[in-house]
Parts: structure tokens; sequence; C-alpha cells
């Protein structure tokens, strides 16, 4: 790896959690110089303004949590058993800095940055329709009643936990997540065909 590459990998490792936690408006430039060590100018010639360095900052920070919460998934066969995996990391891993860096985002650029808009909804859609093929896919190994409607599984199981990360970082107590997945892994129950 290229010395240049190294330095702009380290700007956006270091850039992501103060864009997460302060948002596009409340992350300056000069909060960014000021953590990775650089002059203002170094990060200029690595990212052609501020929303490029955010955008890639969104990347990192959703790859790094999405890793982490999709991990050894693909070890399971069983669909109900990947999903309450996925429950599991939703729970128990730590969150990035500053929290969710999807709902963050979503709530950041709401009124604003519609590039920013755009990675957030698109990283929405992948998350969705990664659980809704989970769903299809049990379905379709008669693990998941065929009534299921996988939407409505990926809908609630995001919602249920995006406003549960929420709840938890508002209250400045934890148990709102432990309580969404002690209910999600109830409901992921009656999914199954018991018939078979």
């Amino acid at each position: 790896m290229s010395k240049g590459t190294e330095t702009r990998n380290r700007i956006i490792v270091k850039a992501a959690p103060l864009f997460n936690r302060k948002g596009f408006d409340g992350c300056s430039m000069q909060d960014i110089v000021e953590a990775v060590g650089l002059e203002k100018g170094s990060l200029y010639g690595h990212f052609p303004n501020k929303e490029a360095l955010s955008i890639a900052a969104f990347e990192y920070a959703w790859k790094e949590t999405s890793s982490a919460r999709l991990a050894r998934m693909d070890t399971v066969a069983n669909a109900i058993e990947k999903l309450k995996l996925h429950v599991d990391h939703l729970v128990s891993l730590p969150q990035f800095s500053g929290g969710c860096p999807l709902i963050n985002t979503i709530v950041d650029s709401d009124d604003g940055n519609p590039a920013l808009k755009k990675l957030a909804r698109n990283a929405l859609k992948q998350w969705r329709l990664y659980l809704q093929n989970t769903v299809a896919e049990g379905q379709a190994r008669k693990e998941i009643r065929a009534g299921v409607e996988p939407e409505d599984v990926a809908a609630l199981l995001i919602s249920l936990f995006e406003g549960a990360m929420v709840l938890d970082r508002l209250d400045k107590k934890s148990g709102f997540l432990e309580r969404a997945g002690k209910h999600m892994n109830a409901y992921l129950d009656t999914l199954t065909d018991r018939k078979t």
C-alpha cells in the first residue's frame, strides 16, 4: 500500500467517528485536522472537499458496522438461526463510535446533504434486501412459513433495533436493545412451520 493510500485511509478512520458523532454540519475540517494530526492542505490533497470526505467516512463507518452485524451469518444454515445470530450481534456488539452511522446519517442528512442521504438510503436498502432474502431462502427450505412476508420481517427488525439504539442513547441507560432482542427472538420463533 502506498504512503498516500495509507494517509488517505488514516484520514477516513479518524474522520468517520467525528462525522458520526457531530454530523456533517457540526464536524469541521479543523476538527479532522486536529484528530489526524495533518495540515489542512494535506486533507485537501486527498479529498477535494468536506462532502467527499464525509462520503468516504460514512462508507467506512457503515462497512465496519454492517460487517460486524453480519459476521458469521454465512456459517449458519437455518434462516431462523441466522436471523437470531443477527439479532445477537445487534444487541451485544459495541456500536460504532457515536452510534449507528445509518440512523445518524439519515437524521443528519434529512434536511440537507443529498449525497449522504442517497448513501444512507442505499445502505438501508441493502440491509433490508439481505434480511428479506434470508427470510425468502428460509421459506424455500421450509424453515419459515410460506405466508410470512419477508418485507414485513425486515421492516420490523430494522425499525425495532434502530429505534432501540436511539432510545438507549437518549436515555443513557441500557435496556431497550436487550428487550428488543428478547421480543424479536420470540417473534422469530413464531415464523417456523411447526408441522414440518
